[in-house]
């Protein structure tokens, strides 16, 4: 998701609601601790050499359970970040603690933010010689479990 569609959807809603790939859902109290402009500069093992850029935020979950951040106040956030990244609209990350800082990607559907994997890849697979049948393939990520009234996951 790009920063200019994220602001869009936010405009549009009146609570957020944010969901990781397992189905679990981020607590409701969680905080934007960090938003800004991340740059990666390296060379793939093709010898090129790239450079990425993305909108970062970072999510976080204290005890304040009655805590809320609305819609109009992470917009506020993404204004105050903007010298940051300079307008550019850029792809959209966003780190949560798991048993590390895990990154995801970011897409919304139905009202919801859900929180998409990435992936490790090869940025020059016509240096690799591995042959096509022999890439790995993306693991796919399913909804197992989710949190039920009187199921005793939450």
């Amino acid at each position: 998701m790009k920063l200019s569609e994220l602001q869009n959807q936010l405009k549009s809603l009146s609570s957020i609601q944010l969901q990781l790939p397992d189905g679990q859902w981020v607590p409701k109290h969680f905080h934007i601790t960090e938003a800004g402009l991340t740059t990666k500069r390296f060379i793939d093992c093709g010898g090129t050499f790239r450079t990425e850029k993305t909108i970062n935020m970072q999510v976080w979950v204290a005890e304040d359970v009655d805590h809320r951040l609305t819609p109009t106040k992470l917009l506020g956030i993404l204004k105050k970040a903007e010298p940051l990244y300079q307008e550019e609209d850029l792809e959209v990350e966003v780190e949560y603690q798991g048993t590390t800082i895990s990154r995801y990607g970011l897409t919304f559907e139905n009202g919801v933010f859900r929180f998409e994997p990435k992936f490790t890849d090869c940025l020059a697979k016509d240096h690799c010689g591995i042959p096509e049948n022999q890439m790995p393939q993306k693991r796919e990520t399913s909804v197992t479990a989710s949190c039920t009234p009187g199921g005793g996951c939450c």
